[in-house]
């Protein structure tokens, strides 16, 4: 990463480090302060709009380390957010597990499922892998649908409420405070796999398999690497969904939620943990206000009020055909535009 016009490394430590300058940890701290304090001063349907985006957030990371790091399209992401999410609510009401311990189990789940749908990206990549993944997505939520004994079929399964000692977490207020925190841990256990060997085998295989072979990365190995990983934070964001709705369905986790996921991931930048991010904000106050704007249009005249259901989704589309004329690369791409910008000044050519 570069460094603003002046200021060295002198350690192997700085070299490495996420948080280089004074600035950065400035901004990196009134970050934090803005976050924490979040719930105290917004309204509660954006502390609930909030909820929604940390976990979002997670699911999506899960895709980035797997698409836009590895190479791995995936369009069934939204299947093992279901498989998170059931493996939890399984876990705490059938066997009365606590969350915390029925969470990292519906991440290991989730990322061993996703090893065995990853197993035909050894034969198959391109658009087969995408038919493949897309096979997961049907055949996952079609066995949650039928399998009424364990899941509750399409009648669905209640989920009790998350506690931590005598503390529960029922309102979304307390509950923003929980997404928040696993989110910022999935950012920085995500940025930290992506500078690893790792990461760095998933890019050499996303940029040329063979090459990278070549070189002595083991593609059987990183490529099921990829899918465990990506998998496995989308089990993490399917745990924290299950207590927060307290009642699951199969029709929360169709189709039209991965291909939402691949449009986070395209506008907010591929191969970047800032694109995630970027991408899951930058769509939520899109809907949000565009909401909010049709449904005014609506109240005013009659002739709109079959405009309001189809209107996010008309955004959401136009949004990516804009991204992907003007900004292929997405914002987190702009966003390094600009700080190399400042970082270069006053020597910008």
């Amino acid at each position: 990463m570069r460094l603003p016009c002046g200021i060295i490394n002198k350690s192997y430590s700085q070299d490495t480090a996420i948080v280089r300058t004074n600035l950065q940890w400035l901004l990196l701290v009134l970050a934090l302060i803005t976050l924490f304090t979040f719930p105290y001063w917004a309204s509660p349907h954006w502390i609930s709009v909030m909820i929604g985006v940390w976990i979002s957030i997670i699911g999506v990371m899960g895709l980035t380390l797997l698409t836009g790091y590895a190479g791995q399209l995936s369009l069934g992401h939204m299947a093992f957010v279901a498989i998170g999410a059931y493996t939890v609510a399984i876990l705490m009401s059938d066997l009365n597990w606590p969350f915390w311990a029925a969470l990292p189990c519906a991440g290991m789940i989730s990322g061993c499922i996703g090893v065995i749908f990853g197993l035909p990206s050894l034969r198959i990549k391109g658009f087969y892998l995408v038919i493949a993944t897309l096979a997961a997505q049907f055949i996952i939520v079609h066995i949650i649908s039928r399998w009424d004994s364990l899941t509750g079929g399409v009648f669905g399964l209640s989920v009790p409420k998350v506690t931590l000692g005598g503390f529960e977490f029922k309102s979304d207020f307390s509950y923003y405070f929980l997404a928040m925190i696993f989110a910022l841990i999935a950012i920085l256990i995500a940025k930290n796999l992506s500078r690893s060997r790792i990461g760095r085998s998933w890019i050499a295989i996303r940029d040329n398999d063979i090459a990278a072979e070549i070189m002595g990365v083991d593609p059987f190995k990183y490529k099921l690497l990829a899918f465990f990983f990506g998998c496995f934070f989308a089990g993490i964001a399917g745990g924290l969904w299950a207590p927060y709705l307290r009642y699951l369905t199969p029709e929360q986790f169709t189709l039209m939620g991965s291909v939402w996921y691949l449009g986070y991931m395209v506008i907010g930048g591929m191969g970047s943990i800032m694109g995630p991010i970027a991408g899951v904000i930058f769509i939520t106050i899109l809907d949000e206000f565009t909401a909010e704007m049709v449904t005014d249009l609506a109240t005013g005249s009659p002739v709109f009020a079959g405009f309001v259901q189809a209107s996010r989704y008309i955004v959401f589309g136009l949004a990516i055909i804009l991204f992907l004329i003007f900004e292929p690369r997405g914002i987190a791409h702009r966003w390094e535009r600009i700080k190399n910008s400042y970082r270069l000044w006053p020597f910008s050519y």
